[in-house]
């Protein structure tokens, strides 16, 4: 499979982040590595969304506070970026309509439809207008291989930079003049993206809690976009999703991220990095990188038992 074959993944965490921890930061690199390794993949992005205010959550600092402190916590990465979207509006929304947001301003900036995991061999070529009867991408019967030029627009490639803080290397596209004559073959490049949340265990098994999550939610999010989960303390993701039926249904879009390190969750948890705030608990810097630490100092937040 050759890099411009490979799909194009964007991984969309969404959570309080009250505050990020570098267990955070890891299972985005986690993932990242995971899918990498899996040969199927080409991660071009990472979105870190904290929740609304209103979200209602006990001890949850304002989101002010919340999007600075992710912001210093990915401040030394070149592929993960902050986005303060479901912060800014009006009420809390569901982990369903953020991604589909996202999903939303993907095709206005890039011009192309992102595929859903259930249907893959429908994604358009970039830059094809989406309005129009979408045109086969041979026009001469004798070509039997896929194509090997690639067509993408300039704009493509600052809009993906702007949303991901990584833009795909442009050696691996050949830019090819959009009113050239290329005789009766029309040569493009199927560009496959998709967003994917990137999750832990204990979301995934939150899943299997009946009444919290909304079966339609459920269906998008696994079925049309599909989930990779970073496994906490061991957990047995498959009897976790044996315990749901959506969860079966869609097994094949749940991507378990497999690899010989354990993820004790404590590093991840944001409750054990408020306690150590708290209790003056040198091992603070195991859980929040330092310049998380410093704004926390000086913002005086988290002091209080509440927070």
């Amino acid at each position: 499979m050759t890099e411009t074959t490979k799909t194009h993944v964007i991984l969309l965490a969404c959570g309080s982040f009250n505050p990020i921890t570098k267990g955070h930061i890891q299972m985005f690199e986690r993932a990242r590595d995971y899918l990498h390794k899996t040969g199927r993949f080409i991660v071009i992005g990472g979105i870190v969304s904290p929740v609304h205010d209103s979200y209602g959550k006990q001890g949850l600092v304002s989101s002010r506070h919340r999007l600075i402190m992710c912001q210093l916590a990915v401040q030394n990465s070149d592929w993960i970026r902050v986005d303060p979207w479901e912060c800014y509006q009006d009420t809390w929304q569901t982990t369903c309509s953020v991604l589909e947001h996202h999903r939303d301003l993907m095709k206005r900036v890039t011009g192309c439809i992102l595929s859903n995991v259930n249907t893959p061999s429908m994604t358009p070529v970039i830059g094809q207008p989406q309005n129009e009867t979408p045109q086969p991408i041979y026009q001469n019967s004798n070509v039997t291989n896929k194509p090997t030029a690639a067509k993408i627009l300039g704009k493509v490639g600052e809009s993906l930079s702007r949303i991901c803080c990584v833009r795909p290397p442009v050696e691996r596209f050949t830019f090819v003049d959009e009113n050239a004559n290329l005789g009766t073959v029309m040569r493009y490049e199927e560009i496959e993206l998709r967003i994917l949340l990137l999750c832990g265990s204990d979301l995934l098994e939150s899943f299997c809690i009946p009444g919290l999550w909304n079966e339609a939610d459920m269906e998008v999010i696994v079925g049309d976009f599909g989930i990779v989960v970073v496994p906490r303390d061991a957990a047995d993701t498959d009897r976790i999703m044996n315990h749901s039926s959506i969860l079966r249904k869609y097994k094949n879009n749940i991507m378990v991220v497999k690899d010989d390190i354990n993820h004790p969750m404590s590093v991840v948890s944001s409750t054990k990095s408020r306690l150590a705030l708290q209790h003056g608990d040198g091992h603070v810097v195991d859980y929040l990188s330092q310049p998380v630490i410093d704004y926390i100092l000086k913002s005086q937040l988290y002091i209080n038992a509440s927070g």
